[in-house]
């Protein structure tokens, strides 16, 4: 079965794990900070908190940056369901900002509009979370001005496009944003099996961040009431158990190391799709701006279903019938019923993400993909959108 990600584990990944579990230390120990050293050195951060997911990474970024009830924090409607749950857990409120139908990131020129609209009418927007989807960066560079602008906190939900590079820089992230969070799944370009991160220039949200990924205590004496000795620890608020173990720090160690090779080949495997559908009217190659090098996390193809004689859910079925298994990403999150409920979105709202959710399949695509795999794949989808 070919799928549309997968991980890519070498004879090095195994060997670091089994080094940890030779060894004394299971979790919390130096294989963690070794892991964070080496994502700082990777990515330009100056911390970087290792945490158990992505979704763990985001929720503790809107815990550490303060967001409560009657805040508003924008995004994309086009993000996984971990991206907004994160800002309900810290009881804000989530509003979207429709998409770039190039870029398929959040639109500057709307999301400015809603910031003015909102305070108009006395709304409290408190931050921004950019998606680099796919791969593809934000506008950086105008979220920055837009975020300093109106005095709003920037956060860079990061899990898709590490690799990636923004005016010719993979340390782009923490430039730009007051925090980047990180995803380490399987389908991602490096993994830790599950994991996360928050990366930072910030120190107090670093601190901040560490002290709740261990159930908000701490032990540095400076932040004390007392100290009755070594053992002594504190709980100055209430935290969770979202601590990485050290035998998945290892390997997200190992991994990092060929993160570069595995982005080169994605960016082999992309440029072979584009080339082989580049002679179709009916579909669309995704589109890169000249101030990107792309990571493809995924590989977004749009297909004009209203002009074919098959509809989505049947290309899938008779892909699925030749053994390749793809998915869509993503289904555009003021879509879900609880949102739809909840926060009163509903079909229409952002016509752009709704138009792209209609069009779009995720095409396989990760480093052990062969070439003959790619052909096998885009020549399938040709065959059966002409007939």
């Amino acid at each position: 079965m070919i799928s549309y990600g997968k991980q890519t584990i070498d004879n090095s990944d195994i060997e670091a794990l089994i080094n940890i579990l030779n060894g004394d230390w299971l979790s919390s120990g130096p294989a963690v900070s070794k892991f964070e050293d080496d994502l700082n050195n990777y990515f330009g951060s100056n911390s970087a908190c290792a945490v158990s997911s992505g979704t763990a990474a985001l929720h503790l970024t809107g815990m550490a940056l303060g967001w409560e009830e009657n805040d508003i924090v924008l995004t994309s409607p086009l993000t996984f369901l971990a991206t907004v749950n994160s800002i309900i857990y810290s009881n804000a409120t989530p509003d979207f900002i429709d998409i770039d139908p190039a870029s398929f990131t959040i639109d500057l020129n709307i999301l400015e509009k809603k910031i003015i609209s909102l305070r108009k009418v006395g709304k409290n927007i408190k931050a921004i979370i950019g998606i680099d989807f796919a791969g593809h960066p934000c506008n950086w560079e105008g979220l920055r001005f837009l975020a300093d602008k109106y005095e709003l906190q920037l956060v860079n939900d990061n899990c898709h496009a590490m690799g990636a590079k923004y005016c010719s820089k993979k340390e782009y992230a923490v430039s730009f944003a007051d925090a980047v969070t990180q995803s380490y799944h399987p389908v991602k370009h490096i993994t830790t099996g599950e994991g996360g991160c928050i990366l930072t220039n910030n120190q107090v949200l670093d601190e901040k961040v560490r002290r709740l990924r261990n159930h908000g205590m701490t032990k540095d004496k400076n932040q004390l009431t007392k100290n009755d000795g070594q053992w002594y620890y504190e709980m100055p608020e209430p935290g969770f158990n979202y601590r990485i173990t050290d035998f998945q720090s290892a390997l997200g160690s190992s991994q990092l190391k060929k993160l570069d090779d595995f982005v080169k080949r994605r960016i082999e495997i992309a440029t072979q799709y584009n080339d082989l559908f580049s002679h179709l009217e009916l579909i669309s190659t995704p589109i890169v701006d000249n101030k990107v090098s792309h990571a493809y996390h995924l590989y977004p193809l749009l297909i004009d279903f209203q002009k074919l004689k098959i509809n989505k859910k049947t290309l899938f079925d008779k892909l699925l019938k030749n053994k390749i298994s793809l998915q869509v990403h993503y289904i555009p999150v003021h879509l879900q019923p609880y949102y739809q409920t909840n926060f009163g979105f509903k079909y229409g709202d952002f016509p752009v993400a709704e138009d792209y959710y209609f069009r779009e399949i995720s095409l396989p695509i990760y480093p052990k993909l062969l070439d003959d795999e790619v052909s096998f794949v885009a020549k399938k989808i040709i065959d059966i959108i002409n007939i």
